[in-house]
């Protein structure tokens, strides 16, 4: 019987199985590397402060939310109604603005340091701010943005998303009042200044008027005309619409004289301007409207903010699993080098 070709094996073979042999001659090291690291990443995982993260997430108001907004608006009064997407944007530039966020933690953040951590330098807590409260859009959605707060205490996390909220909505629902109050004053200025450019046009027709009387008087006086002549029926109707210009005189001095006397007398030209009192009640509305800022919003919250209870970090099991990955490769990288140079010392001697 024919003996079966053996195979010797190849280099790569011999290679890998001297490599195993030799790590495995070494295993102690393996261990006496990966167990502190282990042991590390355990204890951090355990020891660690647990972060929490609490989340508010906001949206834009109702039509409803900014109704009183419009009052005396649209129509033929030319202040153009505000948009809910107006309203809205007012409230995401103060969530994102610098003057609130100083504030916020000028008052809120600051106090609640240690004594010992205020001390420190401003722009390092402030960028230490930066981190633990952030804004920024909601996956999925082009309107709807998340106010976040990441800190060891959830309680406190939860606090400060609220708070911090609120205190963007007062400054822009502010701002938005200020604007619509200022729009207001405005239009009645505008509506005041239409009036007063009436009363002088109608001021200075009324003399212009008196002026002419004048003048028809003294015709009417130098051809002894007191009254106006007496026309035949057929003719009345056609002189007396003529009598103006100059035929003014053919009314008569009296007429003239009594006419001339009420114009000067006139105290006041306001009910001789048409449309006068209407726009005059727009004026003392437009002055003296007030909102209440109850009743406006500048934003919609999308539900409520939960109490996290549970952190988002530390990873405990990432943490484990990549130390003992860490540990292990460590443990075997050591116990290879140390095999390759104890045979080289070996090959030496």
């Amino acid at each position: 019987m024919l003996n079966e070709p053996q195979h010797p094996r190849r280099d790569d073979e011999i290679e890998l199985f001297d490599l195993v042999h030799g790590i495995w001659r070494q295993k102690l090291w393996v261990g006496l590397v990966a167990a502190p690291i282990l042991a590390v990443g355990v204890a951090y995982a355990l020891m660690a402060a647990p972060v929490y993260e609490a989340k508010l997430f906001v949206e834009p108001p109702t039509q409803n939310d900014i109704a009183q907004l419009n009052f005396g608006r649209g129509g033929d009064s030319g202040l153009i109604p505000l948009t809910v997407k107006e309203v809205y944007e007012t409230h995401l530039q103060a969530l994102q603005s610098e003057a609130v966020r100083n504030k916020f933690f000028r008052d809120v953040y600051l106090p609640s340091l240690s004594d010992e951590r205020r001390r420190g330098s401003r722009d390092a807590l402030y960028s230490d701010f930066n981190r633990v409260l952030t804004v920024a859009p909601a996956k999925g959605s082009s309107t709807r943005y998340a106010v976040t707060a990441t800190m060891h205490d959830p309680q406190q996390a939860t606090k400060w998303v609220g708070a911090f909220n609120e205190l963007a909505a007062q400054s822009a629902k502010r701002k938005v009042l200020e604007s619509n109050r200022s729009d207001m004053l405005i239009k009645a200025d505008n509506l005041q200044s239409q009036i007063s450019s009436e009363k002088n046009s109608a001021r200075k027709e009324r003399e212009d008027r008196i002026a002419q009387l004048k003048e028809a008087l003294v015709v009417a006086r130098s051809v002894g005309l007191e009254k106006p002549p007496l026309i035949s029926e057929p003719l009345s109707v056609q002189v007396s619409a003529a009598m103006g210009g100059s035929l003014t005189y053919m009314r008569g001095s009296k007429a003239l004289e009594a006419e001339i006397a009420t114009l000067e007398a006139r105290s006041s030209d306001e009910p001789f301007i048409n449309g006068l009192r209407p726009r005059q009640e727009k004026i003392t509305f437009y002055r003296e409207f007030k909102l209440d800022p109850s009743v406006i919003r500048v934003f919609e919250q999308d539900g409520e903010v939960e109490l996290p209870d549970q952190p988002i970090k530390p990873n405990k099991p990432l943490i484990v699993m990549l130390s003992l990955v860490i540990g292990l490769g460590a443990g075997l990288l050591t116990a290879f080098f140390k095999d390759l140079w104890s045979r080289r010392r070996a090959s030496a001697s």
